[in-house]
């Protein structure tokens, strides 16, 4: 008798708590978007030069990068905007000895926020040494601020959503329940927009980059309590 009765009172214990466990709240479940596109001000460039042959003579990495380094300080691009990224057996001893026509290459990463400076370097440079030119990747300068505004404006669309649903049928919209943001933005994918080769008659680069708008697109999926 008194394990049915423990029993008994463990059910009623256990029915409670599952009870005070349900959310009983009405409610009402929208989705809010808001987008924006934007032109890229800034442009990752990579650049990659390699020595070549001018008869006998070999043009080096050392005069290449000297020309690329002096090109970026006369357009007045920081010092953090110009880095190394990549370097083909440039320091390969054993590979130099064994093959003196060894031709070693370098990859350099350069952060454009004016792209006239893209010609007025790439210019400066022995176009024969540049092996090929790369967009690794595009960027706004005010991307954090308008993800912001974009997130906002998407959870205000969800809200207005659900309070004119709600009015249609007499109910009164009550605070948030839950909130979920989804990022859809969608960025221009790099590519390769120049090729180098090192002829003789080649001709100083020109730009032909084509800036195409990143898509900033944010949801917001809330949940509203009804009220009562």
């Amino acid at each position: 008798m008194k394990k049915l009765l423990i029993l008994a009172l463990l059910t009623v214990f256990s029915l409670g708590a599952f009870a005070q466990n349900v959310d009983l709240r009405r409610r009402i479940e929208v989705t809010g978007i808001a987008e924006k596109e934007v032109t890229p001000d800034i442009i990752n460039v990579s650049i990659s030069l390699q020595e070549y042959m001018d008869g006998k003579k070999k043009i080096t990495i050392d005069q290449l990068e000297g020309q690329l380094e002096k090109a970026v300080n006369d357009a007045g691009l920081p010092k953090e905007d110009f880095t190394i990224s990549n370097v083909s057996a440039w320091n390969n001893t054993y590979q130099k000895k064994k093959n003196p026509d060894f031709l070693a290459a370098k990859q350099y990463s350069i952060r454009f926020r004016d792209l006239n400076k893209y010609n007025q370097i790439l210019s400066a440079i022995d176009p024969k040494g540049i092996q090929s030119t790369n967009i690794e990747s595009y960027d706004y300068s005010k991307i954090a601020d308008l993800k912001r505004d974009l997130k906002i404006q998407a959870l205000l669309a969800a809200r207005e959503k659900a309070t004119y649903m709600l009015n249609s049928i007499n109910e009164k919209i009550g605070r948030p329940i839950s909130i979920t943001e989804n990022d859809n933005s969608n960025y221009p994918q790099p590519k390769m927009f120049a090729n180098r080769t090192m002829a003789a008659n080649a001709a100083p680069p020109e730009s032909d980059i084509d800036i195409k708008q990143i898509k900033l697109s944010f949801q917001v999926q809330a949940i509203f309590e009804i009220m009562p």
